[in-house]
């Protein structure tokens, strides 16, 4: 069996995939979105799938190998993001040649369901603002069941300091959306890594109470030092991960017991088999996984593998229970806010070809100009 060709598809905003075709027909599919940088990623697909067609879809390790080393700059997060949406496709294809779920070729389920946490949007003071975070969260449970939530309350940039008013507005709407949930629901907070070390740690004392889940991506991913420094003085949770790339990336972030929880997303970080890596290495530091998603079904799926075959998985995010599942469909549901592990070969995901076939314009999707209001500097995303 060789792989006969790679076609690559953008139906929507925020949704990359790849397609592996095999000289025997046998499809695998992968997601290599990479947010705000659709033509560098796939030409860097492109320019991967010159050294994959021809070979052997079931050497996928020594493919990963490859790819990663081969060339003198190695990671980044064009490459990466490539790489694994490749790495899905030939994880399905496994699973389809060898007539099983993929899960059961990293091991074997060590859960027999998979919790998600979706994600609740921003709550603002206005009455409209609360009429539509009440309805999201009301739509939210009926049709996932969940409970576990995550917000990100912000309405504008950050500075290094802000005054009370803006401060207490966010603690305000935090602990409504508690009193919202009651205490038998999780809530998390996504800070988007725009806070320093030291508003950070003034803001996670205000919400303390509450007793969040995690608070996610609270200072800028480069300095772990600034990571560590806030999860030393906050007593609850601190995670993060979405933009580290490769064992090595977290390897530091590990080391330094830098947080309680790293979120390494399966379309960036290397895919499905550097994920179950990084996973396995963070098992060793009591680490536990919540791997990132909130692109489409097809890399949620990918990651659900994982989750379901590393014993220090926590939870899965999701943005909710129908993000752009119009164009791929898993072969499972969302009840009880969980997973139920599909039984299909492969990854478990039927892709519409006529729907994907479409191509969607491009628009910014995780980007843009930010500025501070009062002086016009640049501001984080």
């Amino acid at each position: 069996m060789k792989i006969a060709r790679i076609e690559q598809f953008f139906p929507r905003p925020r949704m990359r995939l790849v397609k592996v075709t095999t000289d025997d027909g046998i499809v695998g599919w992968g997601e290599s979105t990479l947010e705000n940088k659709p033509k560098s990623t796939m030409a860097a697909v492109e320019e991967l799938a010159d050294y994959l067609v021809g070979k052997d879809p079931l050497l996928i390790e020594h493919h990963w190998q490859h790819i990663y080393r081969s060339a003198f700059f190695r990671g980044g997060a064009i490459l990466m993001s490539a790489l694994s949406g490749l790495d899905h496709a030939l994880w399905d294809i496994a699973g389809k040649y060898y007539g099983v779920p993929v899960y059961k070729l990293l091991g074997g389920p060590v859960r027999n369901r998979v919790r998600l946490y979706a994600h609740w949007g921003i709550v603002d003071s206005s009455d409209e603002g609360l009429a539509k975070a009440r309805e999201r969260l009301e739509y939210l449970r009926k049709v996932g069941g969940y409970t576990a939530f995550k917000s990100g309350p912000f309405t504008s940039a950050w500075r290094a300091h802000e005054p009370p008013a803006v401060i207490d507005k966010f603690v305000r709407n935090a602990f409504l959306m508690r009193e919202w949930l009651g205490p038998e629901a999780e809530i998390c907070f996504d800070f988007h890594a725009r806070f320093t070390p030291a508003l950070a740690i003034e803001i996670c004392h205000q919400i303390k109470d509450m007793r969040p889940m995690f608070v996610e991506e609270p200072v800028p991913q480069e300095n772990v030092d600034a990571l560590k420094l806030v999860s030393d003085h906050v007593p609850f949770p601190i995670a993060t991960g979405e933009r580290l790339l490769s064992r090595w990336e977290f390897r530091e972030v590990l080391e330094k017991q830098a947080c309680a929880y790293i979120q390494p997303d399966g379309a960036h970080a290397g895919g499905i088999s550097e994920l179950k890596r990084i996973a396995n290495m963070a098992e060793v530091y009591y680490v536990h996984i919540m791997p990132h998603c909130a692109i489409g079904p097809v890399a949620l799926t990918a990651c659900m593998h994982v989750d379901a075959a590393v014993p220090n998985f926590l939870i899965q995010e999701y943005p909710g229970p129908d993000w752009l599942m119009d164009v791929a469909q898993p072969a499972w549901k969302i009840k009880d806010g969980f997973i139920e592990l599909p039984t299909v070969p492969g990854l478990g995901i039927e892709v519409d070809e006529k729907e994907v076939a479409k191509m969607a314009k491009w628009t910014e999707e995780l980007g843009g100009e930010f500025r501070h209001e009062s002086d016009g500097s640049v501001a984080d995303w």
